[in-house]
């Protein structure tokens, strides 16, 4: 049985453990039938479907615009204990649309926020480029407006979650009021414009739907421009201060896991004689082990809380959480590994599927060294 324990925190409202309980008995029931790791597009769009008959995407795309950012990350940490994949369907409905949840006019709002959050529109976040990675100021992507009233935009975006399966992007571009971060602006863009194209399908060791686009010749209508003109970077850095935290609660469900496999191993595997949870040697692993996760979390829900109680921003609080809680998990899931012996390589375990799931949390939404940098940056500040 998963530690409950830290629902207790101060952090939380009744509100709040009632949406974890629920779920995890929704994500118990439902999840494994939808999920077939062979078929990830398929897979995403059932979960997307499923998560939006459930009323939970209302979290992802809040029709007040404001962003309970506490019940995102249970949300997160509860779907991804279960399942990478349900994770990622419910977190890319929050970060495809973040940025017209907090930016969007009331029209780009009401066309596409309510498809999103009853499951039948799927969203993307685009603003990686093969040279604009955690150098978002780098994007090169073209915006340029045309005399008939739309914006062309021409280059590649690469690595975007969603690609291939996404109803529509949002898409970060240079738009040229001013040089670097400041000349930048976002654009809605129907996955069915012309000149919008997939280029490639990427594959990664844990299977999530990704892709490189290409825009050329696209066009959309000036309208679409999410958000003020040179205003891209402060809506891309303003979603990602709500959903960064949430990666770390994603890390905190697949360390969460890890523990209770390592706990269940320790206790029915013996050797020379006994259980292996006798050796002390195993019993100091967990305890590294759950203190590692208890730590994690409190940065965490520390981050959210903050968020949620008013605070504009929290560039430190998200970053020092999602760099703690990615880091734990990875050393957690490391050492799930090492106790499972031969077990924990093999293809398929549970140990085997989180050590590959958690790699990438390490890197996107910001590599951990880009955290360290942003929380040093801010205390100097």
């Amino acid at each position: 049985m998963p530690d409950r324990t830290f629902l207790d925190w101060p952090f939380f409202e009744p509100r709040h453990r009632d949406l974890a309980a629920e779920a995890d008995a929704w994500a118990a029931r439902t999840v494994p039938a939808l999920v077939d790791h062979h078929d990830v597009d398929g897979s995403c769009r059932r979960l997307v479907a499923a998560l939006g008959e459930a009323g939970f995407l209302h979290y992802a795309a809040p029709e007040d615009g404001r962003f309970d950012v506490r019940a995102l990350c249970l949300l997160r940490e509860t779907f991804a204990r279960h399942d990478g994949l349900a994770d990622f369907a419910f977190a890319m409905q929050g970060l495809g649309t973040g940025a017209l949840t907090l930016a969007g006019s009331p029209a780009q709002r009401e066309a596409v926020l309510p498809g999103v959050r009853a499951g039948r529109r799927i969203a993307a976040f685009a603003l990686t480029e093969p040279e604009a990675g955690s150098d978002v100021a780098q994007i090169a992507l073209a915006a340029v407006p045309m005399p008939d009233g739309t914006v062309r935009l021409d280059g590649e975006k690469t690595w975007i979650s969603n690609g291939g399966i996404a109803d529509q992007y949002v898409v970060f571009a240079r738009s040229g009021e001013a040089p670097g971060a400041r000349g930048l602006s976002a654009y809605l863009v129907p996955a069915d414009t012309p000149g919008l194209r997939i280029a490639e399908r990427l594959d990664t060791i844990a299977p999530h739907p990704l892709a490189r686009l290409l825009f050329e010749d696209c066009r959309v209508p000036a309208g679409n421009r999410i958000g003020e003109a040179g205003a891209g970077f402060k809506v891309a850095m303003a979603t990602l201060d709500v959903f960064r935290a949430t990666v770390g609660a994603a890390a905190l469900g697949f360390a969460r896991r890890a523990l209770d496999a390592a706990l269940q191993r320790a206790q029915n595997r013996r050797l020379f004689g006994a259980p292996l949870a006798a050796m002390q040697l195993t019993q100091t692993s967990l305890a590294e082990m759950a203190t590692a996760i208890d730590t994690a979390a409190l940065h965490v829900y520390r981050a959210a809380w903050t968020r949620d109680s008013g605070a504009p921003r929290i560039t430190r609080e998200a970053a020092m959480a999602k760099m703690v809680a990615t880091e734990a998990a990875q050393e957690v899931i490391d050492r799930a590994v090492q106790l499972h012996g031969g077990e924990g390589v093999r293809s398929g375990s549970v140990p085997e599927t989180l050590y590959r799931e958690i790699r990438a949390l390490r890197i996107y939404e910001g590599a951990t060294e880009v955290q360290k940098l942003v929380i040093a940056r801010q205390i100097l500040a």
